[in-house]
């Protein structure tokens, strides 16, 4: 069977590109904060970085949720059966809630004691946590709105992600000026006043989710009961197979979080310069994972379709689209480092760690475009979701960590050897991901008739 080329591109890039902007001002929003906290004191751009690993954290955990209920309601949308997507989406929504609500409790009690578990370094720690008790109050709105997202992505609605990211951008950027340099009247605020334009742009989110959710779709038509209708069969089905992501989302996220205090216990400056580092990667990132999201939906319909042979097309296909992805992500964060280093008003040692994170993170991005997209789009999105779970396990837990926490503290080899080998997982995940994606066991059906 031929595919038809027109369909498959224009469904696609039409997915992947409204994801890729809807991430690309996620990004761009954190990192307009560290832009404007770096401009106000390096150790407020520090602290903040610090407490937004939490932020990283519960992001695993919601997508986790999130993911398992689009690769579901992805092979229910292929059936066009509307009603099972309903059910998916409540045991999904009050799953991550939960979670949530216990991480948000956890940090509002006792944020200091979760950000020394980061690093050593008191006055970034007091200024970081000064932050996070404020973001806590947080976490539950934005678990709700992705949620909602992810329901309309695995539907092919993507447009409400964009318009959501848009509000908050807007709001966001406009309350930072305001808050945390005192300007038209406000009171200077500083971290205080970041943390508070952020919790207002996530109020602003959910309001415009709901009202396209509850007044303008009329694909699903969903109603606040559906939030909270849950039926046995469903949560069975979304435990089984979207449990196995969130325990990915959740192992990820904690990874994330020791390589921070592996980083966090190496000095100032390199604190400093992953806090430069990584928000300028979140954002060429988002060419990869709006891929992954979109290799997500596509295959997961085709799979609920029923139709193998397209699938089997169209993994071949995009493995060739990730490759090009990865080498045009590498461009880019070439290109434009200096420009972005330039904004910064931070030391030179730190300046000149932070180029050298930029390169590395510049070739494990083609790793990254290539091995995610596959297991966490291609894989994840036919229906094995528990794979991804055993890989990053074995990969990240059993050779990335303990070996970069031997060059940090036992060898004590050069900053950017251990931040090399905190990343070096995105390039030996490739060959996994190559002998899994193209042996084409991870086909599974996940749906009732």
């Amino acid at each position: 069977m031929k595919i038809k080329d027109t369909y498959f591109y224009k469904t696609f890039f039409s997915l992947a590109g409204i994801m890729a902007l809807q991430n690309l001002i996620v990004f761009s929003v954190n990192l307009a904060d560290n832009i404007m906290l770096g401009r106000f004191s390096e150790v407020a751009m520090s602290g903040v970085s610090l407490a937004n690993q939490i932020q990283f954290l519960l992001q695993m955990l919601v997508n986790g949720a999130a993911n398992g209920v689009a690769v579901i309601a992805s092979q229910y949308w292929g059936k066009r059966q509307i009603d099972p997507i309903r059910k998916v989406f409540s045991a999904g929504f009050l799953l991550a809630s939960g979670l949530s609500l216990l991480l948000g409790a956890v940090v509002i009690a006792f944020p200091q004691q979760v950000l020394f578990l980061l690093s050593d370094e008191t006055a970034i720690v007091q200024t970081g946590a000064v932050y996070l008790r404020i973001m806590g109050f947080s976490y539950v709105i934005f678990a709700a709105t992705n949620l909602l997202i992810a329901l309309m992505r695995s539907v092919e609605s993507v447009r409400i992600g964009f318009a959501v990211s848009l509000v908050a951008l807007v709001v966001n950027i406009f309350l930072n000026y305001c808050l945390i340099f005192g300007n038209l009247g406000f009171p200077e605020l500083g971290v205080k006043g970041a943390a508070y334009a952020t919790v207002i742009s996530r109020v602003a989110e959910l309001l415009t989710a709901f009202v396209y959710v509850l007044c303008i779709d009329k694909k699903l038509k969903l109603r606040l009961k559906d939030f909270f209708s849950v039926e046995k069969v469903y949560m069975h089905d979304y435990i089984k197979t979207g449990v196995p992501i969130i325990m990915s989302g959740s192992s990820w996220g904690i990874a994330m979080t020791v390589q921070t205090a592996i980083i966090g216990r190496l000095g100032e400056a390199a604190i400093g310069a992953n806090a430069i580092a990584a928000p300028i990667y979140q954002v060429i990132s988002v060419l990869y994972s709006s891929s992954s999201n979109a290799a997500g939906v596509l295959i997961g319909k085709t799979v609920g379709e029923g139709d193998v042979p397209r699938v089997k097309q169209y993994s071949k296909k995009l493995q060739i689209m990730f490759v090009a992805i990865g080498l045009i992500s590498c461009g880019i964060l070439l290109a434009s480092k200096n420009v972005i280093l330039s904004f910064y008003d931070v030391s030179a040692e730190t300046a000149a760690l932070a180029n050298t994170f930029l390169i590395i993170l510049s070739i494990t991005v083609i790793g990254s475009s290539y091995e995610a997209p596959c297991l966490c789009g291609i894989v994840s999105g036919g229906g094995d979701t528990q794979f991804v779970l055993k890989n990053d396990l074995i990969f990240m837990w059993g050779m990335v960590l303990p070996l970069s926490f031997l060059s940090a503290f036992v060898f004590q080899w050069p900053i950017p050897v251990t931040f090399f080998l905190l990343k070096s997982d995105q390039i030996t995940k490739c060959a996994v991901a190559a002998v899994k994606v193209n042996r084409y066991k991870w086909i599974r059906q996940l749906t009732h008739e």
